[in-house]
Parts: C-alpha cells; structure tokens; sequence
C-alpha cells in the first residue's frame, strides 16, 4: 500500500475505464496528442488536457472467420486444430494498437490501427464530421491480407490426398451451375463434419470449418462459400496462423529522395508509412499506406490506400512485439524493425526506404536481417522499444521487456552490426508490459503487471534504477479514481516527452462492490516527468539563478529547465509537430506557483536564437524586429504560440487579434503583458510578411519563366493576391521595403494576375452578393442591401488567415489557439523558412509538386481541424 500512496501523490491527474485492459502496450500516445487504451473489447480515445471530456470508441464486433477451408471430420480431435476450436468462442479483445505518423486521415490526423485477439487489423479515423463518438473504419488490412493469400494458394506446395483432390473435384463440378445451388459444396462439407459430430457422441468439440455457426442461419451465401475446399487439419492449422495477426506497428514518415529518377511518380507526390503486421506463423506482412493527396474539412471519405509489399519468415514462432526505427541518411536514409518472438529471439532488420517506396509487388527482400540477438532467457518478448540518440546517428539502442520480467539494454553500431549487452537486471516480477525511451537515450521507463512503473538511467553501460519525479507542478484533477490497482499494462510518452501516461486494471477485491467495481474496470493515470533527473552528478554543479525561486528544490527546477530546453529542441525541426500541450501546461501550473521561473525558462530559450544579451525590457521593443527577421519560422511559431497560451491566456484570442490587426501599440495593457503583446504583435507581423512576400515571389517566379514547359507544369499558384496587395497599401508605413518593392512589381503585372492565379479584386457578399471592401485581415463587413428606407443590412463575414479572401459558408478549418479560420492552405514552405528576407531560390524550389499540403496555421503553426461540437473529441495540440 506505501508504494501505491507514493504513485498517487505522483500523479496529477487519472481517469477511469469502462472495461480492463489485457495485453502489453495497452496505450499509445499519437503525435496529435490523443492517447488510445485498449481494454477489453473497447479502444477508448480520449484528449490528455480533458481525460473526463468527451471521448471517443472503437468497439470490436464479432468477426466472421476467414474461408479458409473444411477439414475432414476424423481431423477434428487434431492437436494443431485444438487451440483454434477453444477460442472460437471467446469475445474477441483488443491485443494490438498502434498510431500512424500525422498526416494519414483524411482530415491531417492519424489513423489507429487496431489488431484483434481473433487475428483481425483495422485501419480507423476520427469521425470529422458524423457527430459520432464511434470511429470510422477506413481499410480492413486482414481482408486484403486474406485475399492475397487465397490468390496464392496460402503458398502451399503439399500435394492434397487423391480422395480429398476427388472430393474437391466433385464439388468444382456442383458448383458450376451457382445460382441457387451456390452452397452445395459448402453445406456438403458441413453435412459430413455435423455426421461426424453425432459419431463423436458426448465429445464436446465443435467443428472446425471457416464458415461459423452463425452463417448457417442465413439462407443465401456469399460468393466464397462456393470455392471452400477439404483440406487437412496441418493445413487448416497453417493457413489459421498466417491469418492470425497478434501486433502491428506504424512505422515513421518516409519520403522519396530526389535523386532516384526510376521511383514510380504515383508515390513522389505524399509521404508514405509501413505498417507491419506480425503474425501466429512468425511471418510479418509490411503495408505500405499513403497520405491522402488532399485533406479536406467537410469530406472524410477520402479513401485510405493500403498496399502489401512485402511478406517474409522473420521468426519460426509467434511475433509477440515489434518496433521501428528511422535513421536519417540524406543519401540513403533507412528504418530498422526490431522484431520479437515467444521463443525469446530477438532480430533486428534493415529496409531501405528508396526500395520500400517503390517495391509494386509483394517480396520477401525488402528487409534483410541485420543482427539476431541471442540471448540465454528464453522467456517470450513481450515490449521492445528501439531509438537512436540525435547526437550520434552510428549507436543504436534497443530495450527488451519479457515475459519473466527482466529488462535487457543492447547498444549497437549500424556500421559494425555489432550489439553489446549493457545489463540485465531483474527490473521486475511480473511480464514487462511497457517500455518507453525519454530524453533520447537519457532514461528508460518500464512497466509490469506486478504495478510497477520505474526509471532507469543508463550511465556507464549500466542500468540505474533511479524515483519517478514528484507532481511538482501542484496540478490536481478535480475528478480522481482509487488507487487500488494490480496490474500496470503499458505506459506512452506526450509528444515532448514531459508527461507519461500508464494504465491499470483494479484490484476488484479493494473496491467498493456497490458502486466502484460495476463501474471501474481500469484506470488512465497521467504522471509528469519533466522534473526527471538525468544528471546523476547534477549537485555537484548548482545553477545560482535558481537559487532566487523558492518553493521546490533546486535539483528539481534544474530537471525542469534542461528536460524543457530538450523538448524546444525537438521541436525546432521542422519535420516534428509542433504539439505542445505538455509544455504549456506545466507552464501554465509554475505560473501560479512561480511565476518568474516560467519566465527565466523561456528567456533562457530565446537566448539561444536572438543572442545572449537579450533581456524582457520595454526598450527592447525597438529591436525586435531585426531579430524576429533573422529566426527560423518553427521558431516564431512556437514563440507566438507559448505567449498568447501562458502570458496572455487571460486574454481572448479574439481580444488580441483585434489589437494586432493594425500593429498599434498596447499602451493600456497590463504592465506584465505589455512586453508580450508587443513581442506577438511583432511575430505575426513577421510571418505575415513572410507569407505575403512568397506568394509574391512565387508568382513572379511563374512570369519570369513563361515558357511553354514552365507553364504546363504543376506549379503551386498563388490565392488571395488581390487582398494581399490591399493589405501592403493600407500598411505600407509599417511594413519592411522589400515587402513593398514586391508588392510595386505585382502592381505592374496585375492585368495577366487573372490568368496565372485565382485572382479576385473585388469580392462580393456570399449571403446577399453585395461588395465586400477590404478593412481588416481578421473579419470582413458587406455593404448590404439597399431596402426602401435607405438603411442597409451588412454581414459580418470570417476573413481566411491564409489567403486574407472572406471564407465560404463551408466548414473551414480553425486554430485552437489563435481561434483564425481558413478556407486555403499555406504552402509548406513557409513553416521552414529559416529567416527574412526570403531567399528566391528557396521559393523557386518550392514551386515544384509538393507533397500532401498539411492544413497548417500559419501563425501558430499547429494542425488545424474543424471546429467541434462540446460533446465530441477533439484533440488539443497546444
């Protein structure tokens, strides 16, 4: 009970359950931020920042078997057919759950794939726009993975009985006349195993045949019933196992490098995801899933492409756990797959992504074994979490959770292929049921089903069990569960590695009949571990700037500080979401408990980029500008988004919009938001020049190279130019000069604007079509209708923050954090500017295809989504 009181005072918030969770890995945490829980026959999805919110479900139905074929009745006391037959009736549950990158629903998201203990893989979205709490299925995986092996014959080469090649010819022969004797075969099949059911007499066993019991009640059959043949109980026992998908895992974003002409153009255009599957017979099947080309707000139909590409012997028992890994390479980049069995083995693959990419058919080479791991324990692989620290790419680390509870670390060298064993602790008592690498390759956290969450700290080839940090942040929920648990099955990192969530499964016998047991069957319990230390030599070099902020202790601010300062440089690359919810939130909490060291955290930060004299001071004002001009894009947007969410969340958006629209000063403001009011006044700005000027420059790209091939080319073309060359007019004293020599050239060329781009001088009223004239960048007033007494009716209209045009009456995308609508995307360009003035080869690399434009805002820099109901999900990035 004292460690269970010391897990509780750790966390800062826990949510409940409907049903319990079973198996490893029973939580994932998406690059959203959106935690699914497999429990039971349930996959929960809930939002971190609101776990009691509205939530999301995917609910497992009863799934038909495959047609794989009927076995002779004498074969149905077989030893391989007996594990088949004891499971037909259980409800299935979820075994299996994994993310896709961001970037693979039809609405920018991530797809979940979900595998069953019945062997089934399902691909599934966020339901956009159903208002429904169910989510939507998009591609059945084992359907496909079923048709293609009933294409090849299962890839059996056993010659069949000469009675059971007579039986099946027989039936081929019935079967040609179909119409309404479609199931003669099928129930002819049925017919001699329910004979050999009754010669069994008190046997309890049931048979076994692809078709279940409930299809029998239905009169007419589907087209697949024709073709079953009688095959052999080792036969049906093979096929059963390649059908029988046990854990899947998403690999990271891959894209096509520049220099391999021969790649197929239908795969240039997106980015593309594996997705493996491994199976009962030890195969693993690879999928290859591509971004959808466009992302759209109002349609979700949008259909998910999943092609298998490659299928190969990766172990000769079950695959109990899988793990990716990327390893960035600008000539040759590659991904690892860590594969894990119930024999103990353990094997790591190599794959190209330049072969996965254009692989067209399926093949057993796309991976090639890299290094097999031996190892004395023989207990199953139950977790394998695989990662590469950023500051040394040749290193690889691979954490190994099994089934008796130890804990295994090996550090490889990719060149070499040589893995060293670093230690082997007894880390716990129970099956290891979660792994998670934080801080790089800084810590390693484990859970077990004995209901232990712990840390480690790799230090001298050596694992270190070191305490889980305390809640220091104070944060509370105000809806709480006991903390009467068993069972821990699976833990998840946020997106910036500040937070953990783990789930449990209660202790039934400590909760209250009455109430709690009918309805608590598991927990969510979220813990932060931003206050991780990771120094184990960190007293010995005091930081004398915290010395000034009371309340903690020194040590712990000091993890604070370096574990956030690790986050903002994770998030700096441009090819991360920038999801930050577990920075703001933490900051929000310090906020009311030590409100300078928010502050001494994020200057320390800005620092790093504008130099380090820089300070928080009204005469700095002056000189913002100059250095907002030479910080990266990813920069300013995670600046504008931490000022307007932590300094000035006491304030609408709305509110500061309006201030910003004419880049005035905030002389009324409150002297503590004064400096960040001019500090997001002067980032928006920035990146609104950013934004005007390359739209500028692309078009005048496009007029430069007026040739034939130049304009045939699919070349991304400007939107909203009319209003963006209004807007210079109307701030021409505020803004920088190379802004308005661009904006003087597009002035010169505006009569041919009309046939290079979407060109609109005048818009009109989309209720009444009266003119809309162009005032603020933020909304948009019509003149109205004229009625009889002279009195018009005008319209307050959304003005998009991409294009600056006045947005449909469609659903348009929207941003959590500054609340801006948009109807346009931005190219994707212009999240990876490095500094201003832009540079016009950067631009005019930019004008080429592009990849799937993700709906991106372009001042915050967050995925944008469609507004949601209060009573649907909805995930929160910041």
């Amino acid at each position: 009970m004292s460690r269970m009181k010391t897990m509780s005072q750790q966390r800062f918030q826990a949510a409940a359950l409907v049903a319990s969770p079973s198996y490893p890995n029973a939580v994932a945490w998406s690059e959203e931020n959106l935690i699914a829980v497999a429990s039971g026959h349930l996959v929960t999805i809930l939002n971190p920042a609101t776990p009691v919110a509205p939530r999301g479900l995917i609910t497992l139905p009863a799934y038909k078997p495959f047609p794989i074929g009927v076995i002779h009745p004498q074969d149905i006391l077989a030893p391989c057919i007996l594990p088949t037959s004891l499971s037909r009736d259980a409800r299935p549950c979820v075994r299996s759950i994994s993310w896709s990158p961001i970037g693979y629903a039809p609405n920018a998201g991530c797809l979940l794939a979900v595998c069953s203990t019945d062997g089934h893989v399902k691909l599934y979205r966020m339901p956009c726009c159903e208002y429904s709490a169910e989510w939507i299925e998009v591609a059945d995986i084992s359907e496909m993975f079923h048709s293609y092996l009933a294409s090849v014959n299962f890839k059996e080469s056993d010659v069949l009985s000469s009675g059971i090649v007579e039986e099946q010819i027989n039936d081929t022969q019935m079967d040609q006349s179909c119409g309404d004797t479609q199931q003669v075969s099928i129930l002819k099949a049925l017919t001699v195993v329910e004979n050999a059911r009754g010669n069994l007499k008190n046997n309890n066993v049931r048979d076994i045949v692809a078709v279940p019991d409930s299809r029998r009640k239905h009169a007419k059959k589907g087209p697949e019933d024709c073709n079953l043949s009688l095959i052999t109980a080792e036969q049906f026992a093979s096929r059963n196992s390649m059908l029988a998908s046990l854990v899947v895992a998403w690999s990271p974003d891959m894209i096509l490098t520049a220099g391999v002409e021969e790649a197929s153009a239908d795969y240039v255009l997106s980015n593309c995801s594996v997705l493996a599957v491994g199976a009962k017979s030890g195969r693993i099947s690879l999928w290859r899933i591509c971004q959808p080309q466009r992302y759209s707000s109002t349609n979700s139909r949008e259909l998910t492409t999943a092609s298998l590409i490659g299928l190969f012997q990766a172990h000769d028992s079950w695959i109990t756990a899988l793990s990716w890994l990327h390893i960035s390479d600008a000539s040759n980049p590659q991904l690892l797959l860590a594969t894990g069995s119930s024999n103990g083995c353990v094997k790591v693959w190599q794959a190209y992504v330049n072969q996965l990419l254009k692989s067209s058919e399926v093949s057993d080479v796309l991976v090639s074994l890299l290094k097999e791991i031996s190892t004395i324990d023989s207990s199953p692989a139950s977790v394998i979490s695989f990662t590469v620290p950023i500051e040394s790419t040749g290193k690889l680390f691979l954490a190994i959770g099994r089934g008796s509870g130890s804990l295994e670390v090996w550090i490889g060298e990719l060149k070499s292929s040589n893995f060293d064993k670093a230690c082997c602790p007894d880390a716990h008592e129970h099956i290891v049921t979660g792994l998670a690498w934080a801080f790089g390759t800084n810590c390693l956290y484990s859970c077990s089903q004995d209901d232990t969450v712990r840390c480690w700290i790799l230090h001298d080839d050596v694992l270190s069990g070191v305490p889980l940090p305390s809640n220091t942040t104070g944060v509370r929920s105000q809806f709480d569960v006991p903390n009467v648990y068993d069972s821990c099955f699976g833990l998840a990192l946020s997106p910036g590695n500040l937070a953990m969530a783990a789930v449990h499964s209660f202790d039934t016998d400590l909760l209250d009949p009455m109430y709690e047991a009918r309805t608590l069957k598991g927990a969510i319990e979220f813990l932060w571990i931003g206050g991780q230390q990771l120094d184990l030599t960190l007293n010995t070099h005091p930081d004398p700037e915290l010395e000034a902020f009371t309340g903690l202790p020194e040590r712990e601010l000091m993890s604070w500080k370096n574990n956030v300062f690790w986050s903002f440089n994770q998030f700096e690359h441009v090819n991360k979401p920038l999801v930050i919810w577990d920075v703001v939130a933490p900051f929000l909490a310090f906020r009311q408990s030590i409100p300078p060291y928010v502050e001494h955290i994020l200057i320390r930060w800005m620092r790093t980029f504008f130099g380090s004299e820089f300070e928080v001071s009204p005469s700095i004002s002056s000189k913002i500008c100059k250095l907002l001009s030479n910080t990266t894009s990813r920069q300013l947007h995670m600046l504008n988004v931490i000022s307007r969410c932590v300094f000035l969340k006491e304030l609408k958006a709305e509110q500061i919009n309006s201030k910003l629209q004419d880049f005035e000063g905030f002389d009324g403001a409150e002297p503590h938001q004064s400096f960040w009011l001019n500090l997001v006044c002067n980032i928006e700005k920035e990146l609104r020049e950013r934004l005007v000027c390359f739209n500028f420059l692309a078009i005048l790209r496009i007029v430069s190279n007026s040739t034939a091939e130049f304009s045939k080319s699919r070349c991304w073309t400007a939107v909203g130019l009319g209003q963006m060359v209004q807007w210079v007019a109307s701030n021409a004293d505020k803004l920088s000069y190379h802004v308005k020599v661009l904006a003087e050239k597009i002035g010169k060329i505006d009569k041919r604007l009309r046939s290079l781009c979407d060109y609109v001088a005048e818009e009109r009223c989309s209720f009444c079509s009266a003119p809309v004239p162009f005032e603020s960048t933020e909304v948009a007033f019509c003149e109205g209708e004229r009625i009889d007494d002279g009195v018009g009716q005008s319209h307050k209209l959304r003005r998009c923050a991409v294009s600056m045009m006045v947005c449909p009456n469609t659903p348009t995308w929207f941003c959590i954090c500054c609340h801006r609508y948009a109807s346009s995307l931005a190219h994707t360009a212009l999240f990876t500017m490095p500094k201003s003035p832009l540079d016009s080869n950067h631009v005019s690399e930019s004008l080429t295809p592009e990849e799937s434009r993700k709906p991106l805002c372009p001042f915050c820099g967050i995925l944008l989504q469609r507004p949601q109901p209060d009573f649907l999900l909805s995930p929160s990035p910041v």
